[in-house]
């Protein structure tokens, strides 16, 4: 029975899903070898490093990728870096097909004046930074201000806006990197504002994450109710299910009594930022009201952006506009991409299935006779690949050490401290 070998570039969960759907494609007649490979020394990708450690529920995911590891058919190569320990070229000379699942990691940029002063950063450091990814652990965030802006209206803005105004002990029970936690409950940080340049029936949040907010328990949550109003007036009597969804939420919150709390989340529609102000670092933001001639400014020292996420290109694969050059998931001969590479940073972590899924019925479709090439093995020479053996001691070591602190781990967020977890 031909067995064929396809080798996945990245560990997260468009990764993990489309391992799969590999799986669940196998028959008598086609049977696959799974190789994921990943840059980091833990997989889960976004489920590790992108969810808020405030929502543990949505990484329950990881359970469905355990599952995925643990079949006969799959081998995890983590702490290997594509183009220094291995290239692409070299991948689509050993598998039958190569799938590109490496996600969106680059923040947008606003493109305005003052956006690389220092207190303006990208979600793309802030939220690696608090969920313990060992690239952003020694980032400095200088937290020493009465508010921040947060520029952007997905669920990114959101998640940043709100670990900013939270009272942090309500994270002691979470996995957020232990910097982290020490630096939040060391800020000044009291007001938080969520800019959006779009009204509220245009912007990107989930109406699930806007229920959540008037759950916060030392944070007063403030939208302005002529804003919403004037939104569902412009929408008609017949508006899409997720945007009334939307504006029944927000409403909701524009309704709620406000609270004495000395936290404070803030939301701002149509708002264009112009230019970031400061001598040496951030003092203020200039916004134009969207649709006039009209400026005002928010007084601030530190400034996050949320609009998007682009990906970061790897050496012979076409990219534009910050995604794989692709048709339907196929990109060239024997190569595929998958999540967000693929379609850019849309969707849940659920949409990553059935995308990956559609990709993979056609990666099965295009297959030949299979190569029986050899593998990745034969082009590593160190030692320290994190196998799925080496991964689950790291896991087992990390909910060992949150438990007694009442955690569901604590993260290590050092690449040596993960290999030495891992025994390597």
């Amino acid at each position: 029975m031909p067995q064929y070998k396809v080798a996945i570039v990245g560990a997260g969960p468009a990764g993990y899903f489309a391992a799969q759907a590999l799986q669940n494609l196998q028959t008598e007649e086609v049977q696959f070898s799974i190789d994921m490979i990943e840059r980091l020394p833990t997989p889960w990708g976004l489920v590790r490093s992108g969810v808020a450690p405030d929502h543990p529920k949505i990484k329950t995911v990881a359970k469905v990728f355990e599952k995925v590891a643990n079949e006969p058919n799959f081998r995890l190569f983590a702490n290997v870096e594509l183009g220094s320990d291995v290239t692409v070229g070299q991948l689509k000379e050993k598998y039958d097909a190569v799938v590109i699942a490496t996600g969106s990691a680059l923040g947008k940029k606003l493109g305005i004046p003052g956006e690389d002063l220092p207190g303006s950063m990208s979600a793309a450091i802030f939220v690696p930074w608090y969920n313990a990814h060992p690239d952003f652990k020694d980032e400095t965030i200088d937290l020493n201000c009465d508010t921040a802006v947060v520029i952007g209206a997905g669920n990114v803005a959101m998640d940043v806006a709100r670990m900013l105004a939270l009272e942090p002990s309500e994270l002691d029970p979470t996995d957020t990197a232990d910097h982290a936690i020490d630096a939040l409950k060391q800020s000044s940080v009291r007001t938080v504002i969520i800019s959006a340049r779009r009204g509220p029936e245009n912007a990107a949040f989930t109406s699930p994450e806007l229920r959540e907010l008037p759950k916060l328990e030392h944070t007063n949550v403030l939208i302005e109710k002529s804003e919403i109003e004037a939104a569902i007036s412009r929408v008609g009597d017949a508006p899409e299910k997720d945007v009334k969804s939307n504006l029944d939420a927000m409403l909701l919150i524009a309704e709620k009594e406000a609270t004495s709390h000395e936290r404070t989340m803030k939301f701002q529609f149509l708002a264009t930022p112009k230019e970031i102000k400061g001598d040496g670092r951030v003092e203020e933001v200039v916004f134009q009201k969207t649709g006039s001639d009209e400026t005002f400014s928010i007084k601030c020292g530190l400034v996050i952006t949320a609009i998007g996420y682009e990906a970061e290109s790897l050496e012979g694969i076409p990219y534009e506009k910050g995604k794989v050059l692709n048709t339907d998931g196929r990109v060239q001969e024997n190569v595929y991409v998958v999540g967000w590479a693929k379609r850019g940073p849309s969707g849940v972590i659920g949409t990553n299935k059935s995308d990956a899924a559609d990709v993979m019925k056609l990666l099965v479709e295009d297959l030949g006779t299979p190569k029986l090439a050899g593998d990745i093995s034969d082009l590593i020479t160190h030692s320290q690949i994190v196998t799925q053996m080496h991964w689950q001691a790291i896991n087992e070591a990390e909910i060992a050490a949150g438990e007694p602190l009442g955690k569901p781990r604590r993260k290590a967020a050092d690449r040596e401290e993960l290999l030495k977890l891992g025994r390597l």
